[in-house]
Formats: C-alpha cells, sequence, structure tokens
C-alpha cells in the first residue's frame, strides 16, 4: 500500500509527505531545525504529533503516488511557512500561484499519534 499522510504538531502546523511501504512508525523527513524554531525547550519536552493517513493506493505508480503529495501539498499549503513545514514545492501566494485541482481520491480518516516521550509500540 502506498500512502499520503498529513503530520499534524501541537502548534497546528503540518507536513505532508508520502510512504510508499506504508509503515506505522514513519512520520517524514520534515527539517527538525525548522520545527525546533517553533517551540521552547520546556514545549519540546512531551508533545503529540498526529499521523493521518489521507490518501492510499494498492495500485498507483511511484510517479502518481507523488503527484498525489504534490497536489495536498498545495492544497493544504502546507509548504506556507505560515500553515507547514513543507519546503519543497516552493510556496507562491495565491495570487500568482496556479489553480489547485481537487484531488479525485477518497480520503481515508486513520489517525496515528505518538507522544513525543514515548516509543512506539511495534510488533
Amino acid at each position: 500500500m502506498k500512502i499520503i499522510y498529513k503530520i499534524t504538531y501541537p502548534n497546528g502546523k503540518i507536513y505532508v509527505g508520502q510512504d510508499r511501504t506504508d509503515s506505522i512508525n514513519y512520520f517524514g523527513s520534515a527539517s527538525s531545525k525548522l520545527i525546533a524554531l517553533d517551540f521552547t525547550p520546556e514545549q519540546r519536552r512531551s508533545f503529540t504529533v498526529t499521523r493521518d493517513v489521507i490518501w492510499a493506493s494498492e495500485t498507483a505508480t511511484d510517479a502518481e503516488v507523488t503527484e498525489a503529495e504534490l497536489r495536498f501539498i498545495r492544497e493544504l499549503r502546507s509548504n506556507d511557512p505560515a500553515v507547514g513545514y513543507n519546503r519543497w514545492p516552493k510556496h507562491r501566494p495565491a495570487s500568482i500561484a496556479e489553480p489547485v485541482l481537487p484531488l479525485d481520491s477518497t480520503i481515508i480518516s486513520e489517525s496515528y499519534s505518538v507522544a513525543a516521550n514515548e516509543s512506539p509500540n511495534v510488533a
């Protein structure tokens, strides 16, 4: 199963990514340094991050998965520094951005939460 997921941090900012193996323990490759700038040392001691699977396919090619990921990044604006932590593709203000077409895929409501001070239990 290939998936697109949305990570939500305690400050409400998001990160959108893809996982071609559907690993329950994969939480993306957002910049740790960038995220750390938004949290005080005290806030970093304990927080919860949520991972929502927002698209899934058994049959999509890798290129189709990447296309879906980019469309979600643009649609959810996770590449807008005020909204999220994706830095690619580069955010362009709405006045000059190309229109984002709606995705035809069904959104899957499946969430995983891991507290920062806990290790995920994987069997």
